[in-house]
């Protein structure tokens, strides 16, 4: 019988890098110049959509909520970018940050950098 901690945690999920899921996230990122994985409902990726509306920037968006197959991107999200949290928002092919990432660099100045 294990330890009381590894009863209480969940089993690690195995997420298929080759699954249609994977290669849907993997061809969406390297064909779109900005591409944001969100939920229409999440405020955080709302704050990151608005940045680049603020620059006139046509960002693909990919709401998760809106798909039958979110959970598996985001899965997939999850283990490409280290974590499974929405907003994911990628530049030119790297994973640039969520939200609050992404908000910073624009009040920084570097996010519109990539668009000069």
């Amino acid at each position: 019988m294990g330890s009381v901690v590894s009863q209480l945690q969940p089993p690690a999920l195995y997420v298929n890098m080759n699954s249609p899921q994977a290669e849907f996230v993997r061809e969406t990122i390297s064909n779109h110049k900005v591409v944001i994985f969100s939920k229409s409902y999440c405020p955080y990726c709302s704050m990151a959509k608005e940045q680049f509306r603020k620059l006139n920037v046509n960002a693909t968006v990919i709401e998760l909520d809106q798909r039958d197959d979110g959970n598996e991107i985001q899965a997939v999200l999850g283990e490409m970018t280290g974590a499974r949290t929405v907003p994911r928002c990628f530049i030119d092919g790297k994973f640039v940050g969520g939200g609050t990432d992404v908000k910073r660099l624009y009040d920084q100045g570097i996010l519109q950098k990539y668009f000069q």
